[in-house]
């Protein structure tokens, strides 16, 4: 036994002492122009080293393609060669990249809509899903995405905001009440289209820092954008509460620490049937201290002419929007390992009314009593610190957020004066996470992590009566209306909530071409309400005194499970399972406060993907997926029209979706993709089975039945330094309802929105031409007007055909 122990032993150390040199043999590598980040990971994977970054910014860099056999070395030479970097060996098969000591002749570097495109004949690299928090190749993701690199967002799509997003991915979907008020649905996971204090489905995210929670969409402007992952949820296990339907990470291009430059972009556009509109926008970088310490700056402003008249005020163009603000990164990198990023947000968004018509009145119009204004004030800062260990990682981000959204609703009742009234939700957010996490390049590894997060909401609302002539009915019983505009509180809400989390994720490869993934998280949520300025009715029932505060504390587990399996050369198939949930808390209608409870999601799906869409000729990848939701919470409206929230019941939704992406000539690439939602409120709560309502009104609100998209995208070079890129998209909206029940029970949908866009590049500058809404459709895109007055004829049309001329300058 000794002997064989022995024997044993040394062929452990020869075959030990044999890899090193199997790692500098010349090995068939084969990789395409594309980022440096990308290649490396695509290098790591055919060679089997780990190659870590000294600076995540280098992995934005271009590179050349390598192609042939070469050893490891010879590779990263041929990778690194002009880009201000090299590659320093660590051991046998551990290589670390760095900024070289003396950095090359600057080269202008242009904005993200301007950039050079690869050569048509060279597809790009290999897409990672950084939104996983483990870097993992799309071909090794168990799930549905969509990655939206820099070359995605011309200048005009920018400003556009979310509303690019919802025009390129098909199972995003929007309310559509306004720019910063809009609840996101991906999915068919959509609790409701009224705006209250419900925390949202879906998680939104800048870097690492959590945007929202119990507020809509800040509808951040896409400017200096790097990226943009859309995961499709429940991202229970890796995000926590508040990511039902999935996620939406925007990551902005990071501040460069060798190189000057910037950007400025212009452009003026034309609404048919409406007010002009333009944006302008300036992006500057500059390294303070080279290699050490760089600064990155973003400032803009866009106004988006109004095009709906207002028939009883005599007043044309109402809904005006004006946005402006900017973002700022400070990167300080004291060494190869360390990265510390301090960055901040500010957006305004100031809107002159609503942006809803009338059927009953005409095309663009409606007849409202007074103006429905509303504004938004978001504030973003966050601590981003990054150490690196070769292939271990350890990051941790901490940040805080506040939010005021004003709203304003026309609160007119027949035969009374008009009356307006308005509502201001303050959100603000503390986070904070900090995990550890083992990046593989097969897409192996594990993640593990603790977060805390300190969120509170108030909601506080007024009516406002002007002029004398008695109102009929009380629109709030118990709240007088007061004449001359003097305001009346109504009650409001706040809620808060702390939440201590442990989370984890691991995958582990059993059997070669299989890959097993499993994680959890465990979240403590302590939670806090209390009705604020309770009116009377309200304020001296004793039921009342009871529920106007609560508090509670509850332990949640959510677990995730995946299967994954590339033995199929070129295809991957997978299955998965994961959960998530949302806190409860408390909400305001006309009669009491009411609690509602935690609502939870549970999904199986399974899915395929073969090839890489911008890389291969023909990507395909498709999903089907069974969704069980139960105690969904969702936002009303009682019977006066007041927002409340309440559990509606349980449900379950059906969804199947695609993607086919075809190059079809090294200029062109062509792109569908579609989705079907069956979501039906299986289970409706006591509430709403005492109503009267037909079994269509039973299906869950805001998400399309059917939904698709086509598109294509030609670039080619025309000689003389030009570059030509012309790009259009159709989409198709599939009909869907406002919301749940009798009420709310209106279609909305059925549309089809289109764009074109052309630009041609020259150097440093470029020009651009867009159209959007070619065929001019006024299309329905959300059905509720004022929640006062729940009339079916109300409808928020597509803006209608418009064109944007632009140019953009690098330097």
């Amino acid at each position: 036994m000794g002997r064989r122990a022995d024997l044993l032993l040394v062929t452990a150390l020869t075959i030990a002492s044999a890899t090193p040199a199997q790692a500098a043999d010349r090995q068939a590598i084969r990789i395409a122009p594309g980022r440096l980040g990308e290649a490396t990971i695509a290098l790591g994977r055919q060679t089997g080293v780990s190659i870590g970054m000294s600076d995540q910014s280098l992995a934005g860099i271009p590179t050349v393609g390598v192609d042939g056999k070469l050893s490891v070395d010879a590779a990263l030479r041929r990778l690194l060669k002009g880009t201000g970097a090299t590659a320093h060996r660590i051991d046998a098969t551990t290589w670390r990249i760095v900024r070289a000591k003396v950095p090359p002749r600057p080269v202008a570097a242009g904005p993200a809509p301007i950039q050079a495109a690869p050569a048509p004949d060279q597809p790009s690299a290999e897409i990672i899903v950084t939104a996983s928090k483990r870097d993992t190749p799309l071909l090794r993701y168990a799930g549905m995405v969509d990655a939206l690199d820099n070359g995605a967002f011309t200048s005009s799509e920018a400003a556009n905001g979310t509303a690019t997003l919802l025009a390129r991915v098909a199972s995003l979907s929007s309310t559509h009440a306004g720019n910063g008020r809009n609840k996101l649905f991906i999915r068919a996971i959509a609790d409701s289209g009224v705006a209250g204090p419900t925390q949202a489905t879906t998680g939104q995210y800048l870097g690492d820092m959590r945007l929202n929670y119990a507020a809509p969409d800040p509808d951040l402007k896409l400017y200096d954008i790097g990226r943009v992952e859309v995961l499709e949820g429940p991202q229970g296990t890796l995000y926590g509460a508040g990511s039902l339907g999935g996620i939406i990470r925007i990551m902005p291009n990071t501040p460069n620490l060798g190189e000057y430059g910037g950007q400025a972009s212009a452009g003026l556009s034309a609404t048919q049937h409406g007010d002009p509109g333009g944006d302008l926008s300036a992006t500057l970088n500059i390294p303070i201290v080279a290699e050490k310490l760089a600064l990155r700056v973003v400032g803009y402003g866009v106004q988006e002419g109004g095009y709906i008249d207002d028939a009883n005020r005599d007043k044309d163009d109402v809904n005006r929007v004006r946005t402006w603000g900017g973002r700022a990164a400070l990167r300080f990198a004291p060494d190869e390992n360390w990265t510390i990023d301090l960055s901040g947000v500010y957006q305004h968004i100031d809107g002159d009314d609503a942006q809803y018509a009338a059927h009953s009145v005409g095309r663009l119009q409606r007849a409202s009593a007074v103006a429905q204004p509303y504004q938004s004030d978001y504030l973003l800062g966050n601590l981003r610190i990054e150490r690196q260990w070769d292939s271990l990682r350890f990051v941790s981000s901490t940040g805080y957020v506040r939010n005021e959204l004003a709203e304003s609703y026309d609160a007119t009742q027949p035969g009374g004066a008009p009356a307006l009234f308005r509502q201001t939700n303050h959100v603000d957010i503390f986070s904070t996470e900090n995990r550890l996490v083992r990046d593989l390049d097969n897409g192996l590894g594990w993640i593990l992590g603790a977060s805390y997060l300190q969120s509170t909401s108030r909601l506080n609302r007024s009516l406002t009566s002007y002029g004398t002539a008695p109102i009929l009915p009380e629109v709030i019983p118990g709240v007088p209306m007061y004449g001359m505009g003097m305001p009346a509180a109504a009650t409001g809400v706040r809620n808060s909530v702390k939440e201590a989390t442990l989370f984890g994720e691991a995958s582990f490869e059993p059997t070669r071409g299989l890959i097993a993934t499993f994680g959890g998280r465990l979240t403590n949520s302590r939670l806090s309400g209390e009705a604020l300025d309770p009116i009377a009715a309200l304020s001296f029932a004793d039921v009342a005194r009871a529920e106007a505060q609560a508090d509670r504390n509850e332990t949640v587990f959510l677990p995730s499970a995946s299967l994954l399996t590339d033995a199929i050369p070129g295809v991957t198939l997978y299955a998965k399972f994961q959960q998530g949930f949302r806190p409860g808390g408390l909400a305001v209608d006309d009669q009491r406060v009411r609690r509602f409870q935690n609502d939870r999601i549970s999904t199986f799906e399974l899915g395929f993907r073969k090839g890489i869409p911008g890389r291969d000729r023909f990507a395909i990848s498709a999903n089907a997926a069974y969704t069980d939701w139960r105690d969904i919470q969702a936002d009303v409206t009682d019977r006066i029209g007041l927002p409340t929230t309440a559990n509606i019941g349980d449900g379950r939704i059906y969804t199947l979706e695609g993607r086919i992406v075809v190059r079809p000539l090294p200029t062109l690439t062509l792109d569908g993709s579609f989705i079907y939602n069956d979501s039906r409120l299986s289970q409706p709560a006591q509430f709403l089975r005492a109503l009267s309502y037909d079994g269509r009104s039973l299906s869950l609100p805001n998400v399309a039945n059917l939904g698709g998209r086509i598109a294509f995208d030609y670039r080619a070079p025309l000689g003389n330094d030009l570059d030509f890129h012309l790009s259009g998209s159709a989409r198709y909206v599939g009909k869907s309802r406002l919301g749940v029940g009798p009420i709310l029970g209106q279609t909305q949908g059925d549309y089809i929105d289109t764009s074109l866009t052309a630009s041609l590049r020259r150097g440093p500058v470029q020009y651009s031409l867009s159209l959007t809404n070619l065929l001019d459709s006024n299309g329905n895109r959300f059905s509720l007007g004022t929640p006062f007055d729940l009339r079916t004829d109300y409808y928020t049309p597509l803006r209608p055909r418009t064109v944007r001329i632009g140019v953009d300058f690098a330097f």
